[in-house]
């Protein structure tokens, strides 16, 4: 996943007081392929005057990333708190590891915090995940939403709390009406049945926006999976990921394809995805080359030679990744996909 590198941002933001720690909770690796439905926690739903709390777990952002999160925030008629090093930043992270680490517990375990939005992906959350205050998280429940390098922070506090996380837009997304409407459904309201149809942008000539069925299945389990740099550097740790009957969603941007092979093969052989219900993949922005380029195989013919062989069902093109229509996605809520309607069902509320 290629990062691009953003000037230090040197406005100062209004800082809270560090929230008191706990020696970081040591949870053994959890033995079972999903999360029982009685050890689920399910935070609770955003309302309008809510207060979102903003923090920067992996790389700094620019001024004009953080001007359009409050736009946002604003847009969606909540309120927001900066977390005490915010606008830090140390070389190509956001601020230490202690100084990001201590912004998330900060986050959680303030009160007057609804929920904890990323203003951007970048890099740095593998570097903190070790150290988080895992029982903190879990005693303080609330929703905490980004995607791209955030997709480890989802995946670690997920596994190690049971607290339903949400792989969505980051604060300085552009909402388009797809993106905002598909936030709404999944974190305002406290449904089941939630229906996210795909967004289809069949005007777009870049093939790599165009759906497409790779392996024909129906998918049902629950969901897991984010931004497959990160998945890969994952595999083998002691955050691996589970995938045994789930249905495992997959993106990427800026990975020419056999890059994206290497980081497939490398999840066929440290994790159970062969035993997956099934992969869900998104728009894999800027990862195709052009037709005819000699030594190399197309994305879609990429994900065809390293998928198809598992025989699950794959589907290419759903609309999240590093583009502008993305829906929200809970990690953890069962789910069913279908490839005749090319919708996914949430099954059970993602919020209470």
């Amino acid at each position: 996943m290629k990062r691009k590198t953003f000037n230090r941002l040197l406005i100062a933001g209004a800082g809270l007081g560090v929230a008191s720690c706990s020696v970081p909770l040591k949870v053994g690796e959890d033995k079972s392929n999903s999360i029982s439905d009685s050890l689920k926690i399910k935070p609770k739903r955003l309302k309008e005057g809510d207060t979102i709390g903003l923090i920067a777990p992996g790389s700094a952002f620019s001024k004009e990333a953080y001007k359009r999160t409050l736009e946002n925030i604003e847009s969606l008629e909540l309120k927001y708190k900066n977390a005490k090093n915010l606008f830090k930043s140390y070389g190509y992270v956001a601020g230490t590891d202690k100084e990001r680490i201590d912004d998330i517990h900060e986050m959680f375990d303030d009160k007057e915090v609804d929920a904890v939005w990323c203003v951007r992906g970048g890099y740095g959350t593998t570097r903190i995940i070790e150290d988080l205050d895992y029982k903190l998280i879990k005693n303080n429940p609330k929703i905490i939403v980004g995607y791209s390098d955030i997709t480890a922070l989802l995946q670690a506090i997920n596994s190690r709390t049971g607290l339903i996380t949400f792989h969505g837009p980051v604060g300085a997304s552009e909402l388009t009406p797809y993106t905002l409407e598909q936030f709404r459904k999944v974190l305002f309201e406290n449904k089941a049945k939630v229906r996210i149809p795909i967004y289809k942008d069949l005007e777009n000539e870049d093939q790599a926006f165009h759906p497409s069925i790779v392996v024909k299945g129906r998918m049902r389990g629950e969901l897991i999976g984010g931004n497959l740099s990160l998945l890969s550097a994952l595999s083998g740790t002691k955050f691996n990921l589970r995938l045994k009957d789930r249905i495992v969603f997959i993106e990427d941007v800026g990975e020419k394809p056999y890059r994206i092979d290497r980081m497939l093969t490398q999840l066929v052989n440290s994790t159970d995805i062969n035993n997956a219900a099934g992969i869900l993949l998104g728009i894999f922005n800027d990862c195709d080359v052009k037709p005819g380029t000699e030594g190399t195989l197309r994305l879609l013919d990429t994900l065809k030679d390293r998928l198809e062989p598992l025989g699950i069902p794959v589907f290419y093109g759903f609309s999240f990744g590093h583009i502008k229509n993305m829906c929200t996605l809970p990690v953890g809520i069962k789910a069913e996909f279908d490839m005749g309607t090319e919708e996914l069902t949430l099954l059970e509320n993602a919020v209470i």
